[in-house]
């Protein structure tokens, strides 16, 4: 079965649906490092990418973005840089599968009891939430800019980059 369009799942809309322990084949998460880069290191200048609007973000966009900001970072900044995932999707998503095809009318019952099946991880992001955030040095600050702004189009909400200096 093709994945929905993420449209679907962008509102903000229905009761948390986050307790693992009662339900059943919910998939893998996609992202699969929370913090990539030099982790040991002290780095002077803070960059954060946060939403503008309230909405879901799949795992599998912010999947996308990290690995989008990793790519331009690891060559324009290689080991000046320490990029974090910072929000975890707890929230699961779910799809009442109807049956397409001839006769399926025989053998779906519509929208009766449509509770649907776990198909996916989400992120339920407020306003200034912030979902990645990179951290490096004052020479690499328009490099750090640029893998945010490429990072940000693979997400589905607006976003803007916040920048912040730390005494080094």
């Amino acid at each position: 079965m093709t994945r929905k369009p993420a449209r679907m799942y962008r509102e903000v809309e229905g009761q948390v649906y986050t307790r693992r322990e009662y339900m059943g084949g919910v998939p893998a998460l996609r992202v699969t490092q929370f913090d990539t880069g030099d982790l040991r290191a002290r780095f002077p200048v803070e960059l954060s990418l946060g939403t503008e609007e309230a909405a879901q973000v799949r795992d599998i966009a912010l999947e996308a973005a990290r690995v989008s900001a990793v790519r331009v970072l690891e060559r324009q900044a290689p080991n000046q840089f320490h990029l974090k995932v910072r929000r975890y999707p707890h929230q699961i998503l779910r799809e009442h599968k109807m049956a397409v095809g001839a006769g399926a009318d025989r053998i779906s019952d519509g929208m009766r009891r449509a509770f649907g099946k776990p198909v996916g991880h989400a992120v339920r992001a407020e306003i200034g939430s912030e979902l990645l955030t990179v951290y490096t040095t004052a020479e690499h600050l328009a490099d750090a800019k640029e893998a945010l702004r490429k990072a940000s189009h693979k997400l589905p909400v607006p976003t803007r980059v916040v920048v912040t200096q730390h005494a080094a």
